[in-house]
């Protein structure tokens, strides 16, 4: 696969028309796992030649996001805009050989060409009847630049993960490869860019197949070596079609701001269609997961982007990380639910004991939101859902009028810890025969929720004064239901 006394040479070259799509992050992944693996080198190239779409804000979200994820490329980042000198070299050497040449067919009859060879069931191209004339001055206007494609054989290439690929170079016809000197179209660019760039393999998505024939017959045709291809199995969504909006979030931005945390992204992208020596183990770290990449143990079939496995994974290197550091991670989310009015001392306090609370529970750090709201305001809630088991209304509202007898008389100069209400409050739900009957309502007037921490630790955390509006709520919409 690799010459140990050539350095392998790997590339990722976005398009900075839209935000970084986990598609494009798994490939730049897969290279530079690729490239760390044999010590090689991975080049970022930025394909920004298409004015019209090409945006600043959406160069800085990809290289936000790789630098988010740890996907370090080496030396500067490489700019298609800034080479149109270079492509135009090329473009000159290749008309002045006669192996390209000015085409000034109307989109009408390039139209009109494609809808006879569709009626009679040819694969669609151009040979071009101007393919050996040379064009006028009039003519230059409208013309682009087209590879004279005299190639009959059959073209092969053996593809690091799909064997050999074979396609008819006539199929191709006189394809185009730039709409002037100076605008080159992404075929011509991108072998240019990799051949000055010594670019050794090529990784990239199985919907770039249909490229590699054309950038071939174009290496072939300037004397360029071909590099080695690696064609990578697409992303697909649940229902095995490719990864779209409609499948959920599709960008690394939207995965940061959901709380993803970038190492069990980067952990589950790895996997995504590539499995190492031990098939069984899914946590691996990058270290690992370098030392074990190999091309020839990437699937050739898709890869289902299961988001259920991934908020897995995100809970476990959640529950990895420190509580500090879970803590300095959750806050922002807690800052911008208006849950924060500043972060004093005994604020700090108060969140460390509710992520210490959730740190289990949590899949990502956007579930604090709802998982811990009831720790910042009283949640609102069905009544009907505070009576335990078969217990009746009046039942319930004796209970919850001892517990505010009880939680009153509780002296805070004894200390208001778990350990301490635990101790006073289990006896008197003990007395009731089922403890359930006292301690289901206040655990559920406390949180509003089905599944929230144990009562006694929502009551350390909230206070006294807390606690007691709680249960003074509970019993004021007991009442209002009994009128």
């Amino acid at each position: 696969m690799t010459n140990k006394n050539k350095k392998v040479v790997v590339r990722i070259a976005p398009s900075p028309t839209g935000a970084l799509h986990v598609g494009t992050a798994r490939t730049a992944l897969f290279n530079y796992l690729f490239a760390k693996h044999y010590r090689g080198k991975f080049i970022l190239r930025i394909e920004d030649t298409d004015k019209e779409r090409s945006d600043k804000k959406w160069e800085k979200d990809i290289l936000d996001g790789l630098r988010w994820l740890g996907i370090d490329w080496d030396g500067k980042i490489h700019h298609q805009s800034k080479r149109i000198k270079i492509y135009k070299k090329y473009l000159d050497k290749m008309l002045k050989e006669k192996k390209a040449f000015y085409c000034w067919h109307t989109k009408e009859e390039l139209d009109k060409e494609r809808g006879e060879q569709t009626k009679q069931k040819q694969a669609p191209r151009h040979i071009c009847s101007y393919r050996n004339k040379d064009a006028t001055k009039k003519n230059l206007k409208d013309a682009i630049i087209r590879f004279k494609n005299d190639t009959k054989d059959t073209l092969k290439f053996n593809d690091l993960i799909r064997d050999e690929i074979k396609f008819e170079s006539e199929n191709f016809g006189d394809f185009s490869i730039a709409k002037s000197l100076t605008e080159p179209l992404y075929n011509f660019a991108v072998v240019i860019d990799d051949y000055q760039m010594k670019v050794t393999h090529i990784i990239r998505g199985e919907d770039h197949i249909p490229n590699t024939p054309r950038q071939i017959l174009l290496q072939q045709a300037l004397g360029m070596p071909m590099p080695k291809y690696a064609h990578l199995p697409l992303i697909l969504g649940s229902d095995k079609s490719k990864l779209s909006k409609r499948h959920g979030a599709t960008s690394v931005t939207e995965y940061k701001k959901l709380g993803y945390l970038p190492d069990a992204l980067f952990n589950f992208l790895a996997i995504l269609g590539w499995r190492g020596k031990n098939d069984e183990k899914e946590i691996l770290d990058r270290k690992e997961i370098i030392q074990e990449f190999l091309l020839e143990d990437v699937q050739k079939s898709g890869a289902i982007f299961d988001v259920e496995k991934l908020n897995w994974m995100n809970g476990e290197y959640i529950r990895k990380i420190s509580l500090k550091e879970l803590t300095q991670l959750s806050i922002p989310y807690l800052t911008e639910a208006g849950y924060l009015d500043g972060i004093k001392r005994n604020t700090l306090q108060k969140i460390q004991k509710i992520i210490a609370l959730e740190q289990t529970r949590m899949k990502k750090l956007l579930d604090i939101v709802d998982t811990a709201d009831f720790f910042f305001k009283q949640n609102d809630y069905d009544i009907t859902k505070l009576l335990w088991k078969d217990m009746r209304k009046l039942e319930l509202q004796n209970i919850l009028f001892s517990l505010d007898d009880i939680i009153k008389n509780i002296d805070l100069k004894s200390s208001w810890d778990k350990e301490n209400l635990e101790k006073i409050i289990m006896p008197e739900a003990e007395k009731l025969g089922d403890r359930g009957k006292m301690l289901w309502p206040l655990r559920y007037a406390l949180s509003g929720k089905d599944k929230s921490p144990g009562p006694f630790e929502i009551m350390e955390i909230i206070g006294k004064e807390a606690t007691i509006a709680v249960i003074k709520k509970a019993q004021n919409k007991i009442a209002k239901l009994q009128k």
